[in-house]
């Protein structure tokens, strides 16, 4: 039986490969402390804490995959030391963060990354992950570098919100869509192309990103899905900054609106991707999907993204 290591699993990316991988038949072992939520139904549990000495003495065995979520020196570089002579493949879950522009549209996974300076950035950190994990494990590493993650479950409320909103009546304060875009890969689609390509043997970089769509075309699938009938109220960069309403996430954001100077962010090349096996669901069926999910956990619960309704009438009453 094929054995898989999933370093992390807890999470939200995690605990869907692991079931991905239980489902095609795999022996799935999940080592983690059990603080980021609940491990998948039929994996076995390792809880510990991956800083501690002695987390990797018991798993000193051979894997046919190891996929590392993490990206902080002090959980990554252990890990390598302890596994990677017993990892016939091994998958790291980078991200397209770790390239230096934002600005070229199309640019694929020869784009130039930043220079790893500072650890405790995100992008940094991938870097070095991936930098660290080359150094050990050669032509056995495949670098998936996902962009926006979405689906059911999404912790970081960024695509949702718009599925939220849009279930809600009333004027809708939206970024001016014009030149932006959303690219997004369904959690799904993500994680069984990260469960194939450890079977497979895929190795090297890839971005692993979905279809790009214009902005304003998400909007109006948006709105096939959820059946909104108000109006779009679109505002300028300028005007949104000046009323605190902040980039791309977290709370009072308009989730997915980037600066214009950013837009290429949501513009990768996916072309290695599908080349490697990946298969894209469909956006309209994503928005269903995640629609779904939101209802079920209710649309005017307290999120990590967006504007509150509160927030959003006043700023819609300050723009006329």
């Amino acid at each position: 039986m094929r054995r898989v290591l999933v370093l992390g699993g807890t999470g939200w990316l995690g605990r869907e490969i692991s079931h991905r991988a239980i489902d095609r038949g795999s022996e799935v072992f999940c080592l983690a402390r059990g603080q980021s939520g609940d491990f998948a139904d039929g994996a076995h549990h390792i809880r510990a804490d991956r800083r501690s000495a002695g987390a990797y003495d018991d798993l000193k065995t051979e894997w046919d995959d190891v996929i590392e979520l993490a990206s902080e020196p002090s959980l990554v570089e252990p890990a390598l030391d302890a596994l990677a002579e017993h990892a016939a493949h091994w998958t790291l879950v980078s991200s397209v963060s770790v390239y230096m522009r934002n600005d070229e549209p199309g640019a694929d996974e020869s784009a130039q990354l930043v220079e790893p300076h500072d650890l405790s950035h995100y992008a940094d950190a991938k870097v070095a992950a991936e930098t660290s994990s080359a150094q050990a494990l050669g032509d056995r590493l495949l670098i998936a570098r996902p962009g926006l993650i979405v689906g059911p479950g999404d912790p970081s409320d960024r695509f949702g919100y718009w599925l939220a909103r849009l279930s809600r009546p009333g004027p809708a304060l939206v970024p001016t869509p014009d030149r932006r875009f959303v690219q997004g890969i369904d959690i799904a689609d993500l994680a069984a192309w990260i469960e194939r390509a450890g079977r497979e043997g895929v190795t090297g970089a890839i971005n692993a990103v979905g279809d790009v769509h214009r902005m304003q075309d998400f909007f109006s699938a948006a709105v096939e899905a959820t059946g909104y009938k108000g109006e779009f109220v679109p505002a300028e960069d300028e005007f949104l900054l000046a009323h605190g309403v902040d980039y791309w996430a977290g709370p009072r954001s308009l989730p997915l609106w980037l600066p214009e100077t950013d837009t290429a962010f949501m513009q990768r090349s996916g072309s290695a991707f599908l080349v490697a096996g990946g298969i894209l669901t469909d956006l309209e069926h994503t928005l269903a999907r995640v629609l779904a999910d939101e209802t079920s956990r209710g649309v005017l619960r307290e999120r990590r993204a967006g504007l509150t309704p509160a927030d959003e009438l006043a700023i819609l009453e300050a723009a006329h």
